[in-house]
């Protein structure tokens, strides 16, 4: 899936309204005052709901542990209403102390952890879990761990997540897999407090997921347009080499976002939270989300959305780092690898267009985020594009934008390299941005598809500090030659028709 999660905060921290731009957004925790940690207790007055020895079918998701009667924390298994879970360290609580949306949650302490012991029916779209702080406990912190083999073996997908406070809020990790999945959630941090989580949803193109049985091997999250036999299935025998080839876009008409989201006009790579697609890895932050090639260490494309909401007063942030988000098993890029190397680090989306907030602006210097970019193209060239997109925005415009690169080898201030930091970095030699510019409103994608007042501008420099022009306007092109010359299938939510019409479209780049 792209199972990115998307707002994720850290505790304490201010996060974007869901209007501004954000794949997944959370609500803003806050932290309770000290007080006595209440006496635990698993349920309240009224009793659980009496078992029968015949289980009845599952029920498709969510998942809200109303069925369930787990009064103690000792590992076992418990028959909910979608299948059955495995607890560790985990109950399920009932008492005013749990905060949840019904009369029951699950409750994990220490290290605990529930797991679906079916997996959820193939196509997969999207994972939303509610969590909050279980009475007045502090922050624990949590991980969403997906299996693709029936259980045998698991993946972290997206980064630990940071819960805080009372308000039972949902994380959403977004993507599509092809195939039946089960999941785990792991709670990470220490023995003091504890965590209560809800409603877990998952969801399929057609509705909710449902338990299919378990015991599947294969591909996970595995290219979009490979069909999965889900019958009769075998073990997965492709190789891990990197990919170079992308599957073409939906075409539907469908985004995978609601309006105003980082990848509403879609995931141009059909990049996956799969570790083994290192070179078409799907990873999401609020700000923006990215395909990132562990192969290359920079991304194929980012993408991100851009509104009033997104522009405000907090200064730049230079506090370029690692980003801990992607797997473990993948290289680091961090600022020493671009050091005295003659090249930038060069935003894909900028600092200036999250300047929201602190940790909005603060996420914009992730090292995924960069790429080995020419002084004059980085200082001048991009930088008069992005004042000029910022500037449609002061003007009552929202912005789509997708940024990428391509092919090996630049020119920066000490001359033509082709990566950097011994091999792991490669330096491209084109960079690209695609801009969808259309008045601030809703329905974005109903009014970029019908609207012909909409906008696409798009460009393609050279990264060459000794030839490109100050002027971006010179580097006008369409999206078509973009897409040709990366194998990308860019703007792919649209309806075929309104797709190919755009992308046939070059801009003037003088509205004003």
């Amino acid at each position: 899936m792209v199972f990115h999660l998307v707002k994720w905060g850290r505790a304490g921290a201010y996060l974007r309204p869901m209007h501004a731009s954000a794949y997944l957004t959370l609500a803003a925790f806050g932290l309770l005052a000290c007080g006595q940690q209440p006496a635990e207790t698993a349920t309240a007055t009224r009793p659980p709901a009496a078992r029968t020895a015949q289980q009845p079918a599952p029920a498709p998701f969510p998942e809200t542990f109303e069925a369930g009667s787990k009064g103690a924390y000792e590992e076992a298994d418990e028959p909910l209403a979608t299948g059955a879970w495995h607890f560790q360290d985990a109950l399920i609580g009932s008492s005013p102390q749990d905060h949840k949306s019904g009369e029951r949650a699950a409750r994990l302490r220490n290290l605990g952890r529930i797991a679906m012991r079916f997996d959820a029916k193939a196509g997969v779209r999207r994972i939303t879990i509610s969590a909050a702080a279980y009475g007045q406990d502090g922050p624990s912190t949590w991980e969403l761990w997906l299996s693709r083999d029936g259980g045998r073996t698991y993946a972290r997908t997206g980064a630990p997540v940071v819960t805080s406070g009372p308000k039972l809020t949902p994380h959403v990790f977004a993507g599509l897999a092809n195939e039946p999945l089960r999941l785990e959630i792991r709670k990470t941090s220490g023995p003091k407090n504890r965590l209560d989580i809800d409603d877990i949803v998952l969801e399929t193109a057609a509705g909710p997921a449902i338990a299919v049985g378990a015991g599947v091997t294969g591909g996970y999250f595995e290219n979009r347009n490979q069909p999965q036999n889900t019958q009769n299935p075998v073990p997965n025998t492709q190789s891990q080499t990197p990919k170079t080839q992308y599957p073409a876009g939906t075409g539907t008409g469908q985004a995978q976002d609601p309006n105003d989201a980082n990848l509403a006009l879609g995931n141009p790579s059909g990049a996956t939270s799969d570790p083994n697609n290192a070179s078409n890895y799907l990873l999401v932050h609020p700000e923006f989300t990215i395909g990132y090639n562990a192969a290359r260490g920079i991304p194929n494309w980012v993408s991100w959305h851009i509104d009033k909401a997104d522009l405000g007063q907090a200064p730049r942030q230079n506090n370029f780092r690692p980003d801990a988000a992607l797997p473990r098993q993948f290289y680091q890029v961090t600022p020493a690898s671009y050091a005295r190397s003659g090249f930038d680090k060069g935003h894909n989306c900028p600092s200036g267009d999250r300047t929201a907030d602190l940790d909005a602006n603060a996420n914009t210097f992730l090292m995924t985020n960069m790429v080995p970019q020419a002084p004059h193209n980085n200082q001048q060239t991009w930088a008069h594009l992005e004042e000029y997109g910022r500037s449609q925005v002061q003007r009552g415009q929202e912005i789509y934008v997708i940024m990428g690169s391509y092919g090996r080898g630049g020119t920066g201030s000490n001359g033509f390299v082709e990566t950097l930091d011994q091999g792991r970095v490669t330096v491209p030699a084109r960079i690209w941005k695609v801009m969808v510019i259309l008045p601030d409103g809703t329905n974005d994608l109903q009014r970029i598809a019908t609207d012909p007042a909409v906008r696409v501008l798009a460009v393609d420099t050279p990264n060459d500090n000794n030839t490109v022009s100050p002027d971006w306007r010179q580097y006008l092109t369409s999206v078509d030659k973009i897409e040709a010359a990366t194998g990308l299938d860019l703007l792919s939510a649209l309806p075929r028709v309104a797709q190919a019409r755009l992308q046939k479209l070059v801009d003037s780049g003088r509205a004003e």
